[in-house]
């Protein structure tokens, strides 16, 4: 098997589509599909089901991908050493970033840091919460901000963030007016929730409503902050959203009441344990560290 045929095979799994993974590898769609038709060949299995619109992984192809996805880890980690080696006053980094913590925190940083480094390549990728920590696991990025908790013997943890979570109601709903309300007082509520990518998902919905008693009524979800405040604002249900970004509305229908028990947004980078960090990707941790937020 060669690295380059595993790339391209990862390319395709990646776009869903030999014409798609062709024009962002700059080479030809023949020359790809027959690069990966003798991969299919070597391992003696169908990989990709190619169709007029999609190309899709079969169970064999599945499995060649998790494992590309160490191996190609593998690769970059290897280059990331070398490149250590030999030039100290440049790298590139690979960051998986949630769309709402990108959002808030991280415009303002990226920019100090691509002043004070401007030699250090950031290579961002948003997924939500879940992917961005399985994708540092599995290596295909070096470094992620995730929620904790975290496991961490399977990952080095840096906090970056601790807030409160605030409930958000209409400001003709009975709630409005309180400074505080029980979790148990929610259980006939209807909530704006968040989708399942996103880690604060399972952390509200076990260690909030769960361990209270009840399934929170969940009337919509949504993967963006501003969407959710805004059916809130039009009094459609209630929602749960960390501090800093109440602090960014500016809806007069919506009223931010404190929970109890407290519910912590806390942030932090993350890295795998056992994998090589770059001297490009410490510069930036310690730099987060040092860095208000």
């Amino acid at each position: 098997m060669e690295l380059r045929q595993l790339a391209f095979f990862m390319e395709a799994a990646k776009h869903k589509s030999i014409t798609k993974a062709a024009e962002h590898l700059h080479i030809s769609q023949p020359a790809l599909s027959k690069a990966i038709m003798s991969l299919e060949e070597e391992l003696g299995m169908t990989l990709i089901i190619r169709t007029n619109k999609t190309s899709n992984l079969t169970d064999a192809g599945k499995v060649v991908h998790e494992y590309g996805l160490k191996m190609m880890g593998l690769l970059d980690e290897m280059k990331l050493s070398l490149n250590d080696m030999t030039n100290l006053t440049r790298g590139q980094i690979n960051i998986g970033l949630p769309p709402f913590i990108g959002s808030l925190f991280f415009p303002r940083v990226m920019a100090k840091f691509h002043r004070a480094f401007p030699n250090i390549e950031l290579n961002i990728t948003e997924y939500g919460g879940a992917r961005v920590v399985k994708s540092v696991e599995e290596g295909e990025f070096e470094l992620g901000v995730a929620v904790l908790p975290l496991d961490e013997q399977i990952f080095k943890v840096y906090p970056i963030v601790e807030e409160e979570m605030k409930l958000l109601v209409h400001k003709n709903h009975s709630f409005a007016g309180r400074k505080e309300v029980n979790v148990k007082d929610l259980k006939d509520e209807e909530f704006i929730f968040y989708h399942e990518e996103f880690a604060l998902n399972q952390i509200i919905r076990n260690h909030f409503f769960i361990t209270a008693g009840f399934e929170p009524q969940i009337l919509f979800k949504s993967s963006q902050w501003d969407l959710m405040s805004e059916m809130v604002a039009a009094n459609l249900g209630l929602t749960i959203l960390p501090q800093s970004i109440c602090n960014r509305l500016f809806a007069k229908d919506i009223e931010i009441i404190s929970l109890k028990p407290t519910i912590m947004w806390r942030l932090a980078v993350i890295t795998k344990k056992d994998r090589y960090i770059s001297n490009a990707g410490k510069t930036f941790i310690d730099f987060i560290l040092k860095e208000p937020l």
